[in-house]
């Protein structure tokens, strides 16, 4: 049996709700389905793959948020996330880069990268030489003019913690603006990458070895193993570098993804903000820690 848990317009027991069911049913499959508290519908289908009420879902109910499980959620143990375009609402080397004059050129290297067109190292490798002898300073002004947390961020961050979840940002991007976010945040630990600085400038190259897909995948591992093993897990995240830890994870989910990263994960938000994730987890709204 699968659980999928989706937020969608119309709230609760709407006519597309009835609509899903139906056609699930003409296609052989038994599936119900019920309202429970957080605007969420939770339907339990018997037989059925993900992938066929993935779409199902996506037919019948349009833009939504969802999570498809094996059985009924629980809050995690451990909580990964990526940073850019997840937990802030823009791509750092995307907006460091406007104050070097080459936004354009280095935003479609990363979007191209984020779709999975481009190997990830060699689109970050060249992407930061591009910002060779760019001040030191355009890293903290980029930092308090262009980096804002994604609504709901914190929320999700901080009531995970309060339910005795381990939260840890994993990155592609940079040490130098994901340290002050996951602070900001309330994230455990940190994980990325560090633009090298010499005489005040950037240098061009890399401070360390290159945080990468395998490294997210590597760390959430490395995070549940510490904590005991197999236990729950939850990895957020949007592009084709965030896919081996979304696909690794108890609970997947994609944030307003890219299509490969979407049809990776078990789990979407394509409607609402972060704090959709609590919604699908269970976590009534009296237990968040808000802002």
């Amino acid at each position: 049996m699968l659980i999928a848990r989706v937020i969608a317009e119309p709230a609760g027991l709407s006519p597309q709700v009835d609509d899903l069911l139906e056609a699930l049913g003409d296609e052989g499959f038994s599936a119900d389905a019920r309202e429970i508290p957080g605007g969420v519908v939770e339907i339990a289908a018997e037989g059925v793959t993900v992938d066929i009420l993935r779409k199902a879902i996506d037919k019948h109910l349009g833009t939504s948020d969802a999570l498809i499980t094996e059985q009924r959620p629980v809050v995690p143990r451990l909580f990964i996330s990526d940073m850019d375009s997840t937990m802030i609402s823009a791509e750092c080397i995307d907006e460091l880069a406007d104050f070097a004059g080459l936004k354009p050129q280095i935003a479609a290297i990363t979007e191209r990268a984020m779709q999975g067109e481009l190997d990830f190292r060699e689109a970050l490798t060249e992407r930061v030489a591009l910002l060779k002898d760019l001040s030191e300073e355009a890293i903290a002004q980029c930092l308090a003019e262009r980096i804002k947390p994604m609504k709901g961020a914190r929320t999700l961050v901080q009531t995970l913690k309060a339910k005795g979840c381990r939260t840890v940002l994993v990155t592609g991007g940079f040490h130098q603006f994901a340290d002050p976010v996951a602070e900001q945040l309330g994230f455990e630990r940190v994980v990325g990458n560090r633009l090298a600085v010499a005489d005040g400038k950037l240098t061009g190259g890399l401070d360390g070895p290159i945080s990468d897909s395998a490294t997210k995948r590597a760390t959430l591992l490395e995070e549940q193993e510490k904590l005991g093993g197999k236990v729950p897990t939850l990895a957020t995240g949007d592009g084709a570098n965030d896919i081996p830890m979304i696909e690794e994870a108890t609970y997947g989910i994609a944030f307003e993804a890219k299509p490969k990263a979407r049809a990776a994960a078990n789990g979407w938000v394509d409607r609402g903000d972060l704090t959709a994730v609590l919604r699908l987890l269970g976590i009534p709204e009296k237990d968040w820690v808000l802002d």
